[in-house]
């Protein structure tokens, strides 16, 4: 074989390998997003197809920072991962991603996209606070998690979109605290079979509920009343982004699906008059992907 002949073939391999590799990591944050984040799955699934593999992306770099928490049984563990994220997000932003799934997936939605990099450190570096493993103190103190996490993951998906618009920014900052707060709420029973609360402490001294009432699973009204104040502020962040709907542009949409799930939870824990314990809310609506569609449809949010 020639000179030639060999540098070819070697290019070739090379570019095989890299494809191969290339479609691994892609199918890894499919998976982990489809397993961890099934609605997010199926919105991003409903996204134009240039933002889609990068939707994918961001969203499973934010299920792995997510899970850390539940994953770690010391706290200096969950720190280690964390810096590893910090560390991650520097070396994809000088070209040099870690040998990781996720991170390979992130830098390329970097590298297409221009996503800003101070997002993504906020999310770290408000999941490694919520490592302290605590109850919010005040509903403030949630919406303040959300914003940072949630709302700061809508921020990047609108700039996958191509979305830089003010309007579409105040709307997804409500989204990402509605989001967070129902977040919260759904995983209440989760939590309390670890002998965990985290719903915010000012809510449940107002209605004289304690830590304990949450962790044997009470249904007594004024743990109904918790929740009912819980979630009530979600729906009014909801009201909030809506009212930009009018002056949001039509691109910025598909980033804005999940209020279909968040919709969706709200209506059913109210259903069961706010008992949040209630088995049918551990269940998932397998009417949410034609929802999510309909919704995308006609373009509303």
């Amino acid at each position: 074989m020639s000179a030639g002949s060999q540098t070819r073939t070697e290019v070739m391999c090379l570019r095989l390998a890299t494809h191969s590799a290339s479609q691994h990591d892609q199918k890894y944050c499919i998976d982990l997003v489809r397993l961890r984040d099934y609605e997010g799955f199926v919105g991003s699934l409903l996204l134009p197809e240039a933002a889609r593999r990068s939707s994918l992306a961001l969203r499973a770099f934010n299920v792995e920072l997510a899970q850390v928490k539940d994953s770690v049984s010391q706290k200096t563990i969950g720190l280690m991962r964390m810096q590893f994220w910090k560390t991650a997000v520097e070396d994809i932003y000088r070209d040099e991603p870690p040998v990781q799934p996720v991170s390979a997936e992130l830098w390329r939605a970097v590298r297409k996209h221009k996503l800003t990099r101070r997002w993504l450190l906020r999310i770290i570096a408000e999941r490694e606070n919520d490592l302290e493993d605590r109850a919010y103190r005040n509903l403030q103190e949630l919406e303040a998690y959300a914003e940072n996490t949630q709302s700061s993951l809508l921020y990047l998906l609108l700039e996958t979109l191509g979305v830089k618009d003010v309007h579409a920014d105040h709307a997804a900052s409500h989204i990402g605290k509605a989001q967070g707060i129902v977040t919260c709420l759904r995983a209440t029973l989760y939590h309390s079979r670890r002998y965990r609360v985290y719903l915010p402490m000012d809510i449940c001294m107002l209605h004289g509920t304690s830590q304990e009432d949450f962790i044997r699973g009470s249904r007594e009204q004024n743990v109904r009343d918790v929740v009912y104040d819980i979630a009530s502020q979600a729906h009014i962040h909801l009201q909030h982004a809506r009212s930009f709907n009018k002056n949001v542009p039509d691109a910025a949409l598909p980033a804005f699906l999940q209020t279909v799930a968040i919709d969706d939870y709200l209506e059913r824990v109210r259903k069961v008059d706010f008992d949040v314990f209630h088995p049918s809310l551990q269940r998932r609506n397998p009417l949410m992907p034609i929802q999510l569609y309909f919704r995308s449809w006609k373009k509303k949010y």
